[in-house]
């Protein structure tokens, strides 16, 4: 105990980095997953078959092969291209790596997520919108979206809790992350049960905390619809 008390600050460090790798990935894979889904809803059949393609394969590879992948193939394609245009050798750091396959995994399964919501909505929504005189684009926002919203903060939320957790595995790639710094912790101190430990805990608090959140915009989802009707 009095070794994890002297750890404490440095995994309280690692906590904040992987809330940060986490919420970086969130925001990535929520721009992957609109741009899916509209590729899904959309009129081209191209656009249809690449996203198919996408979440096909996405889904079907386990996220440490993804994270490697990119990791060790996304450094040397950077330097490829660095090379073509006449630059210098690049370090993709494992932070940024683990954003962006945690933030391609999931892009994939918010895909199907915002494409369900969207389904959803009733389509006499959107012809009364139009009946009332609104364009696309304010059809959507004013329309559309809340609903979508509404519909996808489940399946939202699902997501967020299991791209938390994915987020120890970038430690692999050498991140001082939680996960990073507790092993290290626990390989000097020879008490990996302890450190590990206090990682469950941290991850625990992270998914509590987010839960919480998770239905307080829910319920305020929930109360708006139930206004507008």
């Amino acid at each position: 105990m009095e070794h994890l008390i002297t750890y404490l600050p440095l995994l309280g460090r690692g906590l904040m980095v992987t809330i940060a790798l986490a919420l970086v990935s969130l925001v990535l894979a929520t721009l992957l997953g609109a741009l899916g889904a509209a590729g899904r809803l959309g009129r081209s059949a191209l656009g249809r078959r690449v996203v198919v393609v996408y979440t096909t394969i996405v889904r079907g590879v386990p996220d440490l092969v993804m994270i490697l992948l990119v990791y060790f193939g996304g450094q040397r394609l950077v330097n490829v291209l660095a090379g073509a245009f006449g630059g210098g050798p690049v370090d993709l750091s494992p932070f940024t790596a683990g954003v962006i396959a945690i933030g391609f995994i999931y892009g994939a399964y918010l895909t199907e997520t915002f494409r369900g919501a969207f389904l959803a909505v009733p389509h006499t929504q959107i012809e009364a919108g139009a009946a009332l005189g609104l364009h696309r684009w304010p059809l959507f926002y004013r329309v559309l979206l809340p609903q979508i919203v509404r519909a996808a903060l489940p399946g939202y939320g699902n997501t967020w809790q299991v791209l938390v957790k994915s987020t120890a595995v970038v430690s692999v790639i050498g991140l001082a992350d939680l996960v990073g710094y507790a092993n290290d912790a626990g390989k000097t101190t020879r008490e990996p049960f302890i450190f590990f430990v206090a990682v469950l805990g941290g991850y625990l608090f992270i998914t509590w905390a987010s839960t919480r959140v998770l239905a307080l915009l829910e319920r305020r989802a929930e109360r708006g619809y139930a206004d507008a009707r």
